[in-house]
C-alpha cells in the first residue's frame, strides 16, 4: 500500500501529458496487480523524448512497455494529474479525483475487464457523487460494483471534501441512479460481466468530478473560460490515446456531450472510428423514466444488441460492422 501512496505523491512532469495533440512527449507507468486484489504501482515512468511528427508515432512510442491495463491506467492517472493542475475559477470549488484516491479499485477493474483490445467503447462524461466518485469505477453504483462486477480494493479520500458529498467508498449507502440503470440493463442482457466486456469497455471522458460550494456537480459541458479549453485539450488527447490503444472501432457516446467530443477527436485525428449516441441514464434528463427501453431500442438500431446477450461468446467478432 505504501507504494500506491508514494506513486500518488510523485511529481508529474509538465511535459508528461501535452496540452495539444501535436506535442511530442508522453510517459508510461508499469503497473503490477497482485493476486490478493491489492495494487502496487511502480514509479517507472519512461520518458519518451523522441521527436515524432504525428499522433500515431506519439501513441506507439508512449506504449513501448507494459500490458493494456497498465498502459490504460498510466493514461488515466496522468490525465487526472493534468486536470488537477488546471486553475478552475468559480463556481468550481471542489475537485474529486477517484482514479487517484481509489487507484487500487480502478486498477483492479482494468486488470479484470480490460486485458484485451475492444471493438466498442461506451463513453460517459464524468463521475457522479454516488458512483465513480465513491468507487473509482465509471457508473460505479455500489451494488453493481460489489455484487455484479465483483471488484474490490482500497479507497482513500480526496484532499478536500464537500460536507454533503463525503467519500465513504463501499460503505456508501446512496445508490447512483445512472449507474444502477446502466449496469442493470447490461446485467439483464449479458447475464455476467464477462459477456459485456468481451467486446466493449466503459470509461468517462473526464475522470474527475467538479463541484460548486454547495456540492452541485459541474459537468465539463458547463465550464466556461480558458479552463474549458484546457480540460477538453487534455481529455481529448487521452481519449485519442485510448482509442488507439484499445483499437476501438465504434464509440457510443452516452449523452450528446460525449458524442460530440468523440466526433471532434476522430475528425482531428483522421480516424475511421464510427461514432454513435445513446441517451444518458441520468434521472435529470427529461422524460427518461423508460431509459432501459430507449437504450435497448438504440442498441438494436445501431446493430449492437447482438453483442450484449448472454450467449455472445459464440458470436463471430468479425461480425461487428
Amino acid at each position: 500500500m505504501s507504494e500506491i501512496i508514494a506513486a500518488k505523491r510523485a511529481k508529474v512532469d509538465d511535459n508528461e501529458l501535452p496540452l495539444d495533440l501535436s506535442l511530442k512527449s508522453q510517459s508510461a507507468a508499469s503497473i503490477k496487480i497482485n493476486h490478493d486484489n491489492k495494487s502496487s504501482v511502480v514509479n517507472n515512468h519512461q520518458h519518451l523524448e523522441d521527436d515524432v511528427d504525428d499522433d500515431t508515432n506519439l501513441i506507439e512510442l508512449s506504449f513501448a512497455l507494459a500490458d493494456i491495463p497498465s498502459k490504460l491506467l498510466a493514461l488515466e492517472y496522468e490525465l487526472t494529474k493534468r486536470i488537477e493542475h488546471i486553475t478552475f475559477g468559480p463556481p468550481v470549488e471542489y475537485i474529486y479525483s477517484p482514479i487517484e484516491y481509489a487507484l487500487s479499485v480502478h486498477s483492479n477493474f482494468l486488470q479484470k475487464y480490460c486485458r484485451t483490445t475492444k471493438k466498442i467503447l461506451f463513453l460517459a462524461m464524468n463521475p457522479g457523487p454516488w458512483g465513480m466518485s465513491q468507487t473509482g469505477i465509471p457508473f460505479g453504483e455500489i451494488n453493481a460494483v460489489v455484487n455484479w462486477l465483483k471488484v474490490s480494493g482500497f479507497i482513500e479520500k480526496p484532499s478536500r471534501e464537500q460536507p454533503d458529498k463525503k467519500i465513504t467508498g463501499f460503505a456508501c449507502t446512496r445508490s447512483e441512479i445512472s449507474g444502477r440503470r446502466f449496469w442493470n440493463l447490461f446485467k439483464d442482457m449479458c447475464g455476467n460481466p464477462e459477456n459485456f466486456f468481451q467486446y466493449s469497455f466503459l470509461r468517462n471522458y473526464c475522470p474527475v468530478a467538479l463541484m460548486d460550494a454547495g456540492g452541485r456537480n459541474i459537468t465539463p459541458a458547463e465550464l466556461k473560460g480558458p479552463e474549458q479549453k484546457e480540460l477538453r485539450d487534455v481529455c481529448d488527447l487521452a481519449l485519442l490515446a485510448i482509442i488507439k490503444l484499445l483499437k476501438v472501432e465504434k464509440i457510443v457516446g452516452i449523452g450528446r456531450f460525449a458524442e460530440q467530443r468523440a466526433k471532434n477527436v476522430i475528425k482531428v485525428a483522421g480516424l475511421t472510428t464510427k461514432i454513435f449516441w445513446m441517451p444518458h441514464p441520468s434521472p435529470r434528463s427529461t422524460g427518461n423514466e423508460n431509459w432501459s427501453e430507449k437504450a435497448i431500442k438504440t442498441l438494436h438500431e445501431l446493430n449492437l444488441l447482438q453483442f450484449f446477450t448472454n450467449n455472445n461468446k459464440s458470436n463471430d467478432q468479425g461480425r461487428v460492422s
